[in-house]
């Protein structure tokens, strides 16, 4: 299903305070753009982009590199604004969580998610026990002790997801988290995240350049087009859960996704 939006965008701006009252959404973007640069030499990354994630939702972003999908990402967290438009997190402040772990390595892993639980308000007396609580959620229940140092690609990821989690946000931004992981790894963390995504129900905004983790991934996929992002498509992800990357309907969807992926890239290049 293509999207298009053709109508004047309104003033630019961010809410995401706490204080407006929540609609039936978790994330809303109206008519965003943005550009950076100087006024005689800017560039447009994103252009007129509408999008409403329902709360509970797993969205998967999925573009070729440069589309914006993590520009997107940042004016969602609030770490941009937009240059015109509206983003609308009714909820609160999203967790956002990287490709780079970005955890303290003179800290311990549960230092780390304890870090979090700090800033978030959290007692001294409940945060062990909370970091605890989050580690043991991510099945790493020994790791608390630990130095980053001692621990695998896979498990700081699982770290950063905890102390993403800590920070109490209802909604979750993730930017190509499980990019630099082998295959295996990537595999059984994207079984970790379904489930933790299940368990807190949590609303999920994905950003990937992979299509079939997409797939296995989203409940719904939606596709910008190259420079300047656009929503070109998206795709209703029906296919139950637990889903393998490897399944005939994955793979099919995956098919059928990459191509329109591969139009987007075509039609860039011409341009």
């Amino acid at each position: 299903m293509s999207t298009e939006l053709a109508t004047p965008a309104p003033a630019p701006s961010v809410t995401g305070s706490g204080a407006e009252r929540p609609g039936p959404y978790a994330v809303r973007l109206d008519h965003v753009s943005k550009f950076f640069g100087p006024p005689r030499a800017r560039q447009q990354v994103l252009d007129d982009i509408g999008l409403t994630v329902a709360p509970g939702e797993f969205v998967c972003l999925l573009g070729a590199s440069g589309c914006g999908k993590s520009t997107l990402l940042n004016l969602v967290a609030g770490l941009d604004r937009p240059t015109s438009g509206e983003v609308r997190v009714p909820h609160g402040r999203p967790a956002l969580m990287f490709q780079d772990h970005a955890l303290f390595p003179w800290l311990s892993a549960g230092r780390n998610v304890e870090l979090a639980l700090k800033l978030a308000g959290v007692s001294r007396a409940e945060r062990r026990e909370r970091a605890e609580e989050l580690l043991r959620l991510v099945h790493l229940p020994d790791a608390y002790g630990k130095r980053v140092h001692q621990l695998s690609g896979g498990m700081r990821q699982r770290v950063a997801l905890a102390r993403s989690l800590a920070q109490g946000s209802r909604v979750l931004l993730m930017d190509e988290p499980f990019a630099a992981l082998d295959a295996i790894t990537r595999d059984l963390l994207h079984e970790e995240l379904t489930r933790v995504w299940s368990e807190r129900r949590l609303t999920v905004l994905f950003v990937t350049h992979n299509v079939r983790e997409a797939v296995r991934l989203g409940q719904r996929v939606v596709l910008l087009s190259s420079r300047p992002g656009r929503v070109a498509r998206e795709w209703r992800v029906d296919i139950p859960y637990p889903r393998r990357i490897e399944d005939t309907e994955v793979t099919s969807l995956a098919r059928e996704i990459t191509g329109h992926l591969h139009e987007e890239i075509v039609r860039h290049a011409r341009h």
